[in-house]
C-alpha cells in the first residue's frame, strides 16, 4: 500500500502573521528608513484589528477563520493605498492555497478584505464576515486607541509635534462621526459610541489641563 502524502502547508494562523510582519516591516523600511521603527503603527493597527474581529466573530455568529484570516490580511497591501481592498484580496486568494487554511472558505476572506475600505459607507455591507472585519478595522480607528497610535506613529516619524497641534489634529477628525454611523453589527455600534465619547472626553479634559481650568 502506497504510503500516505504528507501535508506540507503551513498551519495558517502562523503564516498570516508572518504575511503581515513581513509587510509592516516593509512599509517601516519606506516610510522610516528601518524595518523596526521605535512604533509600528501598522502592525500596533492590524493586531487590534484581529482582537476586535475575533470578538466581533463571537458575539454575531460570524465564521471566526474567515474573520481572523481577513484581519490579518486586510492591509497587507498596503502599498497599493486606494487599491490595497483589491490588492490584498488578490494576495489571499494566492497565499492562503499555500497553508491548511479551509480552502472553501477562502473567498469569502477575499471577500471581506476586498470589502474594508472606507471610513464610512453611504449603504451597508451584505456579508457578514465582511461586516465584521469592517466595523472591527474602523473601531481600531476610535477612541483612546486612536489617540494612542496617532501618538506612537507621530513620534516614530521624528518630526516636530506640539501637544497643541496633536490635539487640533484630533479634534478636526469629523469623519469619525460617520464612522461610528456606518458601524453593522449591534455590538460594535455600542463601542463605537461608547469610544466616540470617551475620544471628545479626552480631548476636553487634556484641553482643560492646559488652559489650568482645573485651578478655578
Amino acid at each position: 500500500m502506497p504510503a500516505k502524502k504528507k501535508n506540507t502547508h503551513k498551519p495558517w494562523r502562523k503564516a498570516v502573521q508572518e504575511a503581515l510582519r513581513h509587510a509592516t516591516d516593509a512599509e517601516a523600511l519606506a516610510r522610516f528608513g528601518k524595518r523596526r521603527p521605535a512604533y509600528n503603527y501598522r502592525w500596533e493597527h492590524v493586531t487590534a484589528v484581529v482582537t476586535l474581529a475575533v470578538k466581533l466573530a463571537e458575539l454575531t455568529g460570524a465564521d471566526r477563520d474567515v474573520v481572523e484570516a481577513a484581519a490579518w490580511l486586510h492591509d497587507v497591501r498596503k502599498e497599493a493605498k486606494d487599491k490595497h481592498p483589491r490588492e490584498g484580496a488578490k494576495f489571499a486568494r494566492k497565499f492562503l492555497p499555500e497553508t491548511d487554511f479551509p480552502p472553501d472558505k477562502i473567498e469569502r476572506v477575499a471577500q471581506a478584505i476586498e470589502d474594508h475600505m472606507g471610513l464610512w459607507r453611504d449603504k451597508p455591507l451584505t456579508r457578514l464576515e465582511s461586516q465584521v472585519l469592517w466595523d472591527a478595522d474602523k473601531l481600531a480607528k476610535l477612541g483612546l486607541t486612536a489617540v494612542f497610535h496617532r501618538v506612537g506613529d507621530v513620534l516614530a516619524k521624528g518630526k516636530p509635534m506640539t501637544t497643541a497641534n496633536l490635539m487640533k489634529n484630533g479634534r478636526d477628525a469629523a469623519w469619525q462621526a460617520n464612522t461610528v454611523a456606518s458601524m453593522h453589527t449591534e455590538p460594535a455600534q455600542r463601542a463605537a459610541i461608547a469610544r466616540f465619547q470617551a475620544y471628545n472626553k479626552l480631548w476636553d479634559a487634556l484641553a482643560g489641563e492646559l488652559n489650568g481650568d482645573d485651578l478655578l
